[in-house]
């Protein structure tokens, strides 16, 4: 009986072992930090592993490449992005609401200090390493373009706003939305940009693009 409650008590204390999502959500965090400061190139994959506590063998079982790596990091930023408009961009919130929660999203993401370090890294980088420009931009531009061109979309079966183009509409938008905040950033004639001055950012272009496109009642 004691040796029962014995093996007992050391199965209750083992620790439980991670489950591979788990583990990959580690190694990309882990993989984010080490491209945004030690670049493409020079980010060692037997680093990334070691911080994370995983082995080599663990990390290219589940990441067969460093591209595949960098992919991974890149989605993930955009997959938690587009969660956060299907939640905000609801087909019964307010026009102008809804469009200001659409800008304010995709402005945290692009103008963020990470994203920037990581756009940062692609331009530097993509000439000796073109992969990455193509990853960034299926998965960064790409996906984005394509959430911000739904909602678009949606607002034009709806009857709300006119467009003759919705994808053209969205490079504007976008271009409205974040070119210049981020320009300075690179440049680094700003930090940052504080969440206030997304925020406000936002409400304007929301204004003036909608001043264009709104449906006008006959």
């Amino acid at each position: 009986m004691q040796k029962e409650a014995e093996s007992e008590k050391r199965c209750r204390g083992r620790p439980q072992i991670r489950s591979d999502e788990e583990t990959k959500d580690l190694i990309l965090d882990v993989a984010d930090d080490q491209f945004r400061k030690a670049g493409y190139a020079a980010a060692s994959i037997s680093m990334i592993a070691q911080t994370a506590g995983v082995s080599t063998k663990t990390l290219y079982r589940l990441f067969p490449a460093k591209a595949d790596l960098f992919s991974s990091v890149i989605s993930k930023k955009i997959k938690n992005y587009i969660l956060a408009l299907d939640t905000e961009g609801a087909a019964d919130t307010p026009l102008q609401e809804s469009l200001e929660k659409l800008l304010i999203s995709y402005g945290r993401l692009t103008l963020s200090g990470e994203t920037i370090a990581m756009t940062r890294l692609v331009l530097s980088e993509s000439d000796r390493f073109p992969e990455i420009a193509t990853i960034f931009y299926e998965q960064a531009i790409r996906k984005t373009s394509k959430a911000i061109e739904n909602w678009l979309t949606k607002r034009i079966s709806s009857g709300q706003i006119e467009l003759d183009d919705p994808g053209a509409a969205t490079g504007m938008l976008r271009g409205m939305m974040a070119m210049e905040p981020q320009r300075a950033v690179m440049l680094g004639q700003l930090a940052n940009i504080p969440d206030g001055e997304i925020i406000s950012r936002a409400q304007t272009c929301a204004k003036l693009f909608l001043q264009g496109c709104k449906k006008r009642e006959l």
